[in-house]
This record gives structure tokens, C-alpha cells and sequence, in this order.
């Protein structure tokens, strides 16, 4: 069950765990005074278990909590109060960094059990709601939440613990961008944003930027799938144009299917980053965004100054040709640095092949028996006969 005395683990058992007594003999030979993780990621729990886990969990010092695909076949009047037990036994927990809820079916009618740990909990510094079905309705009672929190520690003259928010596949929409933007500027303390999948468009993106821009540590920003133009209107890449100067530590930029071209111009965002806005910028990933030649030319001729940091850069599925010289300028400095160009589907399957590789590699070598010295004494020993 636990990989250690300081993990308990159910995690990916599928367990339908209905009642108390569903529950207990999970539990009762644990010490939850030693408790440092729980994972029970991939099972179904009900009302009554959720409760037995919170009188669990309240005996914790719990530090990393992960609740992802807990309510797989659960009515929709069981979640609000089995989520309800989990979040109020975590409320106050001073130790906890991490909460993972994600691939929770809550919907926007089943968020409000979250709202008091997210306001009274100002210790956590993860917080991951992927694939939750928040809607824009949802996404701002969450935001809002967030909010609340920052300005809680504000008077009481404490900076935000918050480092990382990750929220894709919700269907946030333009309607909750805001909400989410004021609370991340609020926070101030963020280093790591993953918003993929969203449905958020231009005026959204615009303000994500406005609000992101108040947070100058932020290292990796997944943004991917959602929109920067509409019908040829630009404000959004603008917007992040100016916000990339406010990132200097920016390691990781995914804006994979952003619709950041459509006529063949060079971004005024990808401008930016090719003119030196973020000097420590590894990984760029940049797929399916209508870039055509010009794009491709303007990264060539900076690889070797201002991109001298980017290691990774994906941009499959965009409109250069196959022989494009300058692609093939960037894939050869790239892979001088170390580095790799993604540019087809070719390239993708080569790295999963090189993986695959090394893993085999290190299968065999974690199999290979430890070498007895007697026999490598005897080994050199006759060696040394001449006949």
C-alpha cells in the first residue's frame, strides 16, 4: 500500500470506497502522525468514506495531498459533501505545499466546498484544478477565492506562499480571465502557470497578461490551445509582447495552437522573444501557429545572440517548407548546443525512439549482476598466463 511509513498510497487501485467501513482497513494500520504524502488518485470515494478520511487527515502534517479522480461515478449531490470533508480537514493545515483535485468532475455547481480552504489556507504552494469542468461561472468563484486569500496575507502583512497554478481543460473562457488575472497579480508570487485548453480568446488573453505581468518570477507559462488574435485584431500579442519584459527567470513558454499568425507576418510577440526579452528562455514550443518563412528567418539569424539560451523549440504543424534553409540553420545550432528543433513528426518520434533507447539501456544495467572481486582477481590472474 505505502512505499513508505511516511507515504500512504491507494493510488490507481480503483477502490469504490462507499462507507466508513469500506475505508478503515486502509487506514487503521497507518500512523497519521507520520503521514507526509497521500495519494488516492484513481478510486471513488462516497460521503461516508470522505468523512473517515477527514477525521484522518486531521491527525496529519500532511505536505503534499493528492485527490485527483476521486469521484469517478458519484452523484452530483455526493461530491459537494465528500469534497466538503477533504477541503475543511485541510484548511488549517500549516504544513501542506501541494493539493492536486484534478480530474474531478466539480462542474461550477460544485466549487464552493473549496472556496474556504483556498481562502483560509495560506500555507499551500501548488494548487492543481486540471480537467475539473469549472466553466467561466466556476473558474471566477475559484479566482475570487484566490484573490481573497492574497489579500488576507496582504493585511496581515505576509507574502503569498502561491507558486504554482494549474488549471487547463477547464472551459475558463473570456468570462473568468479576469478574475483569475487580478488574482494572480494580487499573489505576485507565481513561477509557474499552466492555463492549456481553456476556450479563452483574445480579450482574455489580454488581461492573463496584464495580471501575469505582476508576477516577475514566473519561469514556465503553458498557455496552449487557447487564442491571442481575432479576425486580424493583435491586442493580445501586444499585450504579451510588453508582459515577456517583465519575465526575466522565463524558462518554459508553451503557446502550441495559439493562433499567433494569420498572415504570415512575424508575431509581434515572437518579435519580442527574438530581440532579447528573456534571455533564459530553454524550452519555446510553438506548434500549429500559421508561421511561415519570415518567423523562421528572424529565429536563424538571432540563434546565436539574443535565443542563445533556447535548448527546445517545437514548431510542427506551421507553414515553412520542408528544405527551408533557415529551419535547418536553427535544428544544426540547436542540436551544437545540445539541443533539439521539433519541425516534423519525424523529429517527435525520433526523441521517443532515443528515450525508449535509453531506457532499455538502463533496464539492462540495473539487471546486470554486481561483479564478485574473486572472480575478477582470477580474471587478471589468468590473463597474464603466456603459453
Amino acid at each position: 500500500m505505502a512505499t513508505s511509513s511516511k507515504i500512504l498510497s491507494l493510488s490507481g487501485k480503483g477502490l469504490k470506497l462507499d462507507t466508513r467501513a469500506d475505508i478503515e482497513p486502509w487506514l487503521k494500520a497507518v500512523d497519521p502522525t507520520v503521514i507526509e504524502e497521500i495519494h488516492f488518485g484513481g478510486n471513488t470515494l462516497g460521503v461516508e468514506a470522505s468523512q473517515a478520511l477527514a477525521e484522518f487527515l486531521e491527525k496529519t502534517a500532511v505536505l503534499k495531498a493528492d485527490f485527483a479522480d476521486i469521484f469517478t461515478g458519484r452523484l452530483i449531490s455526493e461530491i459537494p459533501l465528500a469534497l466538503s470533508a477533504i477541503c475543511d480537514a485541510l484548511k488549517d493545515k500549516a504544513t501542506l505545499i501541494e493539493l492536486n483535485l484534478s480530474d474531478n468532475a466539480f462542474g461550477g455547481r460544485s466549487v464552493e466546498p473549496i472556496v474556504p480552504f483556498l481562502t483560509h489556507n495560506r500555507s499551500f504552494q501548488v494548487l492543481k484544478l486540471n480537467n475539473n469542468g469549472l466553466g467561466p461561472a466556476g473558474g471566477v468563484v475559484l479566482a475570487n477565492a484566490l484573490l481573497e486569500s492574497a489579500q488576507l496575507s496582504k493585511a496581515a502583512g505576509q507574502q503569498s506562499n502561491l507558486r504554482t497554478v494549474i488549471c487547463g481543460r477547464n472551459r475558463l473562457e473570456d468570462g473568468s480571465a479576469p478574475a483569475w488575472a487580478e488574482a494572480f497579480a494580487a499573489h505576485g508570487t507565481l513561477v509557474e502557470v499552466r492555463m492549456p485548453q481553456n476556450g479563452i480568446r483574445m480579450n482574455g488573453i489580454t488581461a492573463l497578461a496584464r495580471g501575469l505581468s505582476k508576477c516577475a518570477g514566473l519561469k514556465h507559462i503553458d498557455l496552449q490551445d487557447n487564442t491571442f488574435t481575432d479576425d486580424g485584431a493583435t491586442s493580445g500579442l501586444e499585450a504579451w509582447a510588453e508582459a515577456l519584459r517583465a519575465w526575466p527567470e522565463l524558462h518554459t513558454l508553451n503557446l502550441s495552437d495559439c493562433v499567433l499568425s494569420t498572415d504570415g507576418e512575424v508575431p509581434v510577440l515572437l518579435e519580442a522573444l527574438a530581440n532579447g526579452s528573456n534571455t533564459k528562455l530553454h524550452t519555446l514550443q510553438l506548434q500549429n501557429n500559421n508561421l511561415e518563412g519570415q518567423t523562421f528567418a528572424l529565429f536563424a539569424e538571432k540563434i546565436l545572440s539574443t535565443l542563445a539560451s533556447v535548448k527546445k523549440l517545437e514548431v510542427q504543424y506551421n507553414d515553412q517548407e520542408e528544405d527551408d534553409e533557415q529551419v535547418a540553420k536553427i535544428a544544426v545550432v540547436l542540436k551544437a548546443r545540445g539541443g533539439k528543433l521539433y519541425a516534423t513528426d519525424e523529429d517527435e518520434e525520433e526523441e521517443e525512439g532515443e528515450d525508449e533507447e535509453e531506457d532499455e539501456k538502463e533496464d539492462i544495467q540495473d539487471e546486470k549482476p554486481a561483479t564478485d572481486p574473486q572472480v575478477d582477481d582470477l580474471a587478471n590472474l589468468i590473463s597474464k598466463v603466456q603459453i
